[in-house]
């Protein structure tokens, strides 16, 4: 509140007879024009604002004194924000940015309007676009001076043609035909040829606003010296691999080639030089890659050489780390071994060996009071598609990779020991176009065995009927699961969705009713002696991002889940379950103390497997805004809730029904503080409960007006944005 009200003394730094410049308006004369996309071409802006409306860093700046030598005000200069005064040069240059933006958006007779309102030594620019009668193409012709390229393009097929008579009259449009054009010939041999060989010549009726468009392709001529030619087409004569490392690369020649997408006999083609590049900068044992075309003289051959700098084959780290487990500390280290070059086909092995104790401080009648865990975590990435009947051409132009991994994990706890085994068999691949990358889990195997169960935690929770809990018990037993799985993820920076099915036990399923395999007690299919599990999952994520300016945008996010146990299973696996509160989720609760549905924990100790659900709804709202160096800001509203789908009489409340369900959408609020580094985020978020759908009494209903801070909040420290 003191900076905010300091801001009104900023104009202590304004010389005599000039302004701070308070606020910049944008506006139209013109319903529904997009006047957000011109604000870019506005020079100069008001001092920024948090969350669009406190000048912050505009009113610590002010609060410094005039005198600079001393420490503080140099200090609180430096955090702050310099006051913006008004610059009539720069106004009017931005005017004719704005106009000729109008220009190019075909709004050819469009004015720009600059007025000014003063109010002391404070004042607001308004800008007003006049864009008139938008100009429409009304006939395109074509000038292709070179014969073949004439021939090749074939712009007389109105099928062949971008550009057509009723289309807006826009540079964007016009310069769209360039490129395309431009990458058309690249791709057909022509070496040499450029956009600039392209130019337009436009013609209008003075009244009307319909323009005659003629698309000139000029012929060849490298300099003013020499007469014009036709383009020539280049062909690649050879294709040769060097390395500046040594004289032998430590790649085999038969990943070489594969890689490489330039083949001798080829017409040279610039969209196959970008995806040998790509192929190449996939690769973990390829430091950079440097590809040259030599022109044969008096021929249009061209030799390529493929310069390659290769990484160190080999590396080892150690990772210590700190854990705390409410309130129970331990210790963890890890060691990674990897080999970028495995079978010298840039294949990455890593191996990571893994080591952890905690001491266990608040358990009672138990023999052991600390928790082990010992891990080896392999992954064997192959930079290609490794998959029978596939045509060498598929794999030579898909930017996939392949993986295996095989992991094996021992944990020793007072209560019980598990041992877990994992091996599966991955495919990664992306359209880098379209912003979309693609995984398959062609399988994926777990394997969870329970050694040994205390006696204590047996009689306190699995075999004493009073405390018996399904979703307990089901989750201490040993178990099988084989599934296969589809995921997908677009992203670009505006739009963000990810989506997620896997499916498991349908195969085994099939197997044991076809053989009629072993069923045991509880009527399920075993596979040697262990129950396998069924089921099938959906999740997607759905982000959008609106920016109002450069420090200021809103992130809206909707997340749904849904799971669904059949056949060999009636309860989904642990690992499986959805969970509700967290960092990433509804922040006004910590992880896993939220639902499902209107359920309230009744034995803290076990809670966690019970607040565990078959679906999950999340729906968030987040502005951010900059605050000055790394700081960024965030306020945030949540809302979601987990549920379960079948109706389990350890959870009462936790079962989905259209007709109550939106009842138990819990909500929060509250604001988040983040550490932004480029290459990473530390995030602090403070949430509040405001809706509880888990309640005993209506304060404890309604928190956002009944607040107890004790009661109702949630400090969430994390890595990364949420959504």
């Amino acid at each position: 509140m003191v900076a905010f009200l300091a801001a009104c003394s900023a104009s202590k730094f304004v010389p005599d007879e000039s302004c701070l410049l308070e606020k910049v308006e944008l506006k139209s004369d013109t319903k529904k024009f997009n006047v957000a996309s011109l604000e870019p071409y506005i020079r100069q802006k008001a001092n920024s604002k948090w969350f669009s409306v406190f000048k912050i860093p505009l009113g610590i700046y002010a609060l410094s004194g005039r005198d600079s030598t001393r420490w503080v005000n140099r200090t609180l200069r430096k955090i702050g924000e310099e006051p913006v005064v008004y610059d009539t040069l720069q106004a009017k240059l931005s005017c004719n940015d704005l106009k000729l933006a109008l220009q190019n958006m075909g709004y050819m007779n469009g004015e720009v309007d600059l007025t000014t309102r003063a109010k002391g030594k404070h004042l607001t620019a308004i800008y007003t676009l006049h864009p008139g009668t938008p100009f429409y193409i009304n006939s395109v012709r074509y000038d292709i001076q070179d014969s073949i390229i004439a021939k090749m393009l074939d712009l007389d097929n109105p099928n062949r043609q971008e550009l057509k008579a009723g289309d807006p009259f826009t540079v964007t449009r016009l310069e769209d035909e360039r490129k395309r054009i431009t990458r058309v010939l690249m791709d057909s041999g022509y070496y040499r040829f450029h956009k600039d060989f392209i130019q337009y010549g436009a013609d209008s009726t003075k009244g009307s606003n319909q323009v005659n468009l003629l698309l000139h392709l000029l012929r060849y001529r490298p300099n003013s010296s020499v007469p014009e030619t036709l383009h020539p087409r280049y062909t690649i004569r050879s294709v040769a691999f060097s390395s500046n490392d040594s004289t032998k690369i430590h790649l085999r020649q038969r990943v070489l080639r594969r890689s490489t997408l330039i083949r001798p006999g080829d017409l040279f083609s610039a969209s196959l030089l970008q995806r040998t590049y790509a192929n190449f900068a996939r690769m973990q044992a390829v430091r950079y890659t440097n590809i040259r075309f030599l022109e044969v003289p008096d021929t249009t051959l061209l030799d390529c050489d493929i310069n390659i700098s290769t990484n160190k084959p080999s590396s080892i780290s150690f990772q210590p780390e700190g854990t705390n487990t409410a309130g129970d500390l331990g210790a963890a280290a890890s060691v990674t071994y990897e080999n970028r070059n495995l079978f010298r086909g840039s294949e990455l092995l890593s191996i990571q060996l893994r080591a952890a104790y905690e001491a266990i401080t608040r358990l009672e009648g138990y023999q052991n009071k600390d928790y082990q865990e010992y891990g080896v975590e392999t992954k064997l990435t192959f930079p290609r598609f490794v998959a029978p009947l596939l045509s060498k051409t598929f794999r030579r132009r898909s930017l996939a990779t392949s993986e295996l991994s095989l992991n094996w994990n021992l944990q020793n706890r007072p209560e019980f020991h598990r041992r877990v085994f994992a091996m599966a068999w991955r495919y990664h691949w992306n359209e880098p176009r379209q912003h979309i990358t693609y995984r398959y889990d062609f399988f994926d195997i777990n394997y969870v065995n329970m050694p040994w169960i205390s006696s204590r935690f047996k009689a306190d929770y699995l075999d004493n009927a009073t405390s018996r809990n399904a979703i307990l018990r089901y989750n201490y037993e040993d178990i099988f699961i084989l599934k296969m799985g589809f995921g997908m993820s677009f992203n670009n920076g505006v739009n963000a969705v990810k989506l997620n099915v896997e499916s498991a036990g349908n195969i085994l399923q099939a197997v044991s009713k076809t053989f009629r395999m072993q069923q045991n007690a509880d009527g399920k299919y075993t596979l040697g002696n262990i129950a396998y599990a069924q089921y099938v999952k959906f999740d997607v994520d759905y982000t959008r991002l609106f920016k109002f300016d450069e420090r200021n945008s809103l992130a809206f996010h909707v997340g749904l889940g849904v799971a669904y146990p059949y056949g060999n299973s009636t309860i989904l696996p642990f690992e499986k379950r959805y969970f509700s509160g967290g960092a990433n989720s509804v922040r006004g609760w910590r992880v896993r103390e939220l639902g499902p549905g209107s359920f309230k924990g009744t034995d803290g100790r076990i809670d966690f497997i019970n607040q565990t659900g078959d679906m999950k709804l999340d729906l968030n709202l987040e502005y951010r805004t900059f605050l000055g160096w790394k700081l960024h800001g965030a306020v945030f509203v949540d809302a979601g809730n987990i549920w379960t789908l079948r109706n389990y009489a350890d959870q009462p409340g936790g079962q989905f029904r259209f007709n109550t369900f939106y009842q138990q959408i819990a909500m929060a609020y509250g604001l988040g503080l983040r550490l932004n580094f480029d290459y990473f985020v530390l995030r602090f978020d403070l949430g509040m409960k405001a809706v509880n759908p888990a309640y005993s009494s209506t304060r404890e209903h309604y928190p956002l007006f009944y607040p107890n801070f004790k009661r109702d909040y949630a400090f969430h420290f994390a890595v990364g944005f949420p959504f």
